[in-house]
């Protein structure tokens, strides 16, 4: 039977899409919802999926603008994949075969095992001579830190080696790097240019970001926030929350959360623009810029104000995934009434981020670093973060903006706030 696979639709309003890569070839066999290529849009990028299992035949060509519902492949599901072959092909044992016989294989499989059994130490100590030859970044070392992995780990969850990994290593002179000096005495470099095409979204994405600036009154304003309680928090009942909850506690659903709270404060920092109305949800959908392989996209965490720290890590999650997989819909990127973009993982000190329209206000995380500060009157080495707070000053005022800044800095310098929104409890008490 040969069955047609149709380039999906990324949205209502998308009628063209973007044939960006396929990932299998022409007269392979794949099995049931393998990926077989990547759709690129202007707004989402997507992966086109076996419905069945068989022979693929390529219709369309990569890098091709195809429009929504044209067929990219046909699949013919005669062609069994290897594996189904075997499960179709797989009979139980017949309950009429011989004891004797059966005994007889078993021997036979032991001792096979017996000989072919390798030397698990012999392997685990060249894997280790392998793997302390393996460069890793200053970056990728603390990444692998925070998540308490190992080199193995990392290599482990690999699931294919792609051209970009096979085009970084020919950029570094082959696959065996030399001493420092080997290095510097090596034959210069063929001089070329590599071009690419630039993508659906990336062109989407270079617009909207020069439409910012040009549409917009943006000002940034500026904060610092000591990070010692959310530190001592997160040591403190890392273990616990993780066996609770299953996902681990960052930093960034502190902010999220801390974002939500201080806008029933300064509800004009969760408004924008509509033509000549100003807009006020009474909810704060809160959208997370992620870096992904295909350029930055920005999923939406929705109801902010209503979600506890461990749900907002289980949507940052979930949505991560999706979005570096290319598993992410149209819908779920759209609605976010705030923004919320952490540089400090790349390891910048400080920024003026680019507000989503329309969106009025985006906020800026950066890295903590040890700092000296003044401490009542004595100064003490704190670890500090500087945030950014980049506005529509059309819809907000400075007063807004600064107090908003104002009182998320209370909030993630006392977490207890969080409980009151930011409000002093005593005074709560007291009803003053």
């Amino acid at each position: 039977m040969i069955i047609e696979i149709k380039v999906p639709s990324p949205g209502e309003s998308i009628n063209e899409v973007e044939i960006a890569t396929w990932l299998v070839k022409d007269g392979d066999v794949v099995h049931k919802d393998q990926d077989l290529a990547e759709i690129e849009s202007d707004k989402a990028t997507l992966t086109l999926n076996a419905d069945k299992g068989g022979k693929v035949k390529i219709l369309l060509q990569a890098e091709q603008t195809v429009a929504v519902g044209e067929v990219a492949c046909t699949i013919d599901t005669s062609v069994a994949p290897a594996q189904e072959e075997d499960a179709q092909t797989d009979e139980l044992p017949d309950a009429t075969d011989n004891k004797e016989e059966e005994e007889k294989k078993a021997s036979k499989k032991s001792e096979t095992d017996e000989k072919s059994t390798p030397d698990h130490t012999a392997i685990k100590n060249d894997n280790s001579e392998e793997l302390s030859k393996v460069k890793v970044t200053p970056v990728a070392q603390k990444l692998m830190e925070e998540e308490g992995w190992s080199v193995q780990d990392v290599i482990d969850g690999l699931h294919r080696i792609s051209k970009k990994e096979i085009e970084a290593v020919k950029q570094q002179g082959g696959a065996k790097v030399g001493t420092v000096s080997e290095g510097m005495a090596t034959k210069p470099r063929e001089r070329k240019l590599d071009r690419q095409k630039m993508t659906s979204l990336r062109k989407k994405l270079s617009a909207r970001l020069v439409a910012v600036k040009q549409e917009t009154a943006m000002l940034t304003t500026f904060n610092e926030v000591d990070m010692s309680r959310i530190i001592h928090m997160r040591k403190k009942h890392q273990s616990l929350f993780t066996e609770k909850h299953g996902v681990k506690l960052g930093f960034m659903s502190f902010f999220i959360k801390a974002s939500a709270l201080a806008m029933q404060k300064h509800p004009m920092v969760n408004a924008m623009m509509d033509g000549d109305d100003i807009v006020h949800p009474n909810y704060v959908d809160v959208s997370v810029a992620v870096q992904t392989p295909k350029g930055l996209m920005v999923p939406v965490i929705r109801n902010t104000e209503s979600m506890s720290l461990a749900q907002i890590e289980e949507a940052l999650k979930q949505l991560a995934i999706k979005a570096r997989t290319g598993k992410i819909s149209l819908q779920e990127m759209t609605g976010g009434t705030f923004t919320v973009t952490n540089g400090g993982v790349f390891g910048s000190m400080l920024s003026t981020p680019l507000i989503n329209p329309p969106q009025s206000a985006i906020l800026g995380m950066h890295n903590i670093v040890e700092r000296p500060v003044a401490i009542e009157g004595r100064v003490e080495v704190r670890p500090i973060m500087y945030t950014a707070l980049s506005y529509d000053h059309r819809v907000i005022d400075g007063k807004d903006s600064v107090g908003f800044l104002v009182t998320l800095k209370k909030m993630l310098e006392n977490p207890e706030l969080m409980l009151s929104a930011g409000n002093d409890m005593e005074k709560m008490v007291l009803d003053l």
